[in-house]
């Protein structure tokens, strides 16, 4: 079922005119105008950077587990969707995205409440979490309306 659902851009890209997307707040590596599978790889990536500057303490080792499984899971459940077999099938694997994304949100919040990593280290990645988290729960509410919908 690859369709255009797969093939989501970010909303700058959609909103702003070519040449006039704000380069400035965006994270290394990611820019306006790549799809957002690339933007969960990328995401991962980052992810598990962070993990290895994680300290050896007991919380460390923690977090460390399960930030790491969290935010490098919503890029394949992510991929997995792209060839769902039925629109049931996408919404499902949309819904652990999200879900393993707001798990990921935590984890990071806590890295910086616990003072494991400054907040301004984790400022970038944070707030690429919060933007993918809303991109696909809008994405989710969409799917969901669609799937009502009959094909003609």
């Amino acid at each position: 079922m690859q369709s255009e659902k797969c093939k989501m851009k970010d909303e700058e890209e959609e909103d702003a005119p070519a040449g006039e997307q704000n380069l400035a707040n965006q994270p290394a590596g990611l820019q306006p105008g790549r799809d957002l599978s690339e933007r969960l790889l990328g995401f991962a990536v980052r992810v598990g950077k962070v993990v290895n500057t994680l300290p050896r303490t007991r919380l460390g080792r923690h977090i460390a587990g399960q930030l790491i499984r969290s935010g490098t899971s919503a890029a394949p459940i992510y991929e997995e969707g792209c060839a769902a077999e039925s629109r049931a099938d996408f919404v499902h694997k949309l819904s652990i995205c999200v879900k393993e994304l707001r798990e990921s949100r935590f984890w990071i919040r806590l890295i910086i409440e616990s003072d494991l990593l400054p907040k301004t280290k984790m400022a970038d990645l944070q707030d690429e979490c919060s933007q993918l988290c809303k991109i696909l729960a809008q994405s989710l509410v969409t799917a969901k309306k669609n799937a009502g919908k009959q094909r003609p």
